[in-house]
């Protein structure tokens, strides 16, 4: 295993920053991340690790070939949250922050700059994410209150046919001006990460195969003491679904297991035992519809008429 600690002393000053990035076959997507690099504000020598999960595409293998890059292999897909913090371990102990990023994301220019100045002047965030959009430009809700259960349920089972209804609206706080706030949790797409705090709470928890790690986590910060603070200084584009989009199947069933074991882990009391019941058993028919139909996996349509601009 690679161990950037090795040769750093007073005369090798560590980065103020390190990028992980969690692979999985991502073919071009990965080239347009690491070029959108230099000009979002990674500075030269920035340490890249790609956390690969086994991509068979050689994509990977040819972005380790560039400097500071470095392929750390997993030997097999173990999952978003566990390859994330592997690519986190093995870096410099001294680095202070750790941009973790989808590689289907491209960062806009003064990206990385916009989150790095909201993380000095946030000492309390333990973690800080930009405004995402789609490759169109609509807005992503990125920076979301916990669900409860009321919200939750209300969005699971009414946002694919009714993505106006009250609880989608109010969990993914639609239409909300894009100012800069605090937030129940931040999109795990893109995340930057203060390292004391990710490293008081043991990072992502492993649990989660795919889906809702970063929901767990922005919990456990806030428990923590730590803020999760939404800056929309900062833009980027996440295209989506370069690995989930092959295999549908298997990604339905791995949002209802993780959306269950957040729920359940929230509602975890003796008494509530009959709450987690129900909860398995409509996650499990939702999960069973999703499969025949794309339009239920698919969820809440994104709402178009939302500002892209954030107010500076």
């Amino acid at each position: 295993m690679p161990d950037h600690d090795a040769g750093s002393g007073p005369e090798h000053p560590a980065p103020a920053l390190a990028v992980v990035v969690v692979t999985y076959s991502p073919g071009d997507a990965l080239t347009s991340l690491l070029s959108c690099l230099p000009a979002a504000g990674a500075a030269a020598g920035t340490p890249v690790v790609l956390a690969d999960n086994g991509s068979t595409d050689g994509s990977v293998q040819a972005a380790a070939a560039a400097p500071d890059v470095t392929l750390l292999a997993m030997g097999g897909n173990l999952g978003y949250g566990s390859a994330a913090n592997a690519g986190v371990a093995v870096l410099d102990r001294r680095i202070p922050a750790v941009l973790v990023v989808n590689p289907d994301v491209v960062l806009a220019p003064g990206a990385i700059t916009e989150l790095c100045a909201a993380l000095d002047r946030h000492p309390q965030a333990g973690a800080v994410g930009p405004l995402l959009t789609t490759a169109d430009g609509v807005v992503y809700p990125s920076a979301r209150m916990l669900p409860s259960i009321t919200t939750g349920l209300g969005h699971a089972l009414l946002g694919w046919c009714w993505p106006g209804n009250p609880w989608t609206r109010a969990y993914r706080r639609d239409h909300d001006t894009p100012v800069e706030r605090t937030a129940g949790w931040l999109s795990g797409a893109c995340l930057l990460l203060r390292r004391p705090a990710f490293e008081q709470v043991s990072g992502f928890d492993p649990g989660y195969f795919m889906y809702f790690e970063d929901v767990d986590l922005g919990e456990r910060l806030g428990r923590a003491g730590w803020a999760n603070v939404y800056v929309p200084t900062a833009r980027a584009v996440h295209t989506g679904g370069h690995a989930t989009g092959r295999d549908p199947g298997p990604m339905v069933d791995a949002h209802h297991r993780s959306a269950y074991r957040y729920l359940s882990r929230r509602y975890h009391r003796w008494y509530q035992a009959p709450l987690r019941g129900a909860l398995r058993a409509g996650l499990a028919v939702r999960a069973a519809l999703a499969r025949r139909s794309p339009h239920i996996a698919g969820g809440a349509a994104l709402p178009r008429d939302v500002p892209a601009e954030a107010p500076r």
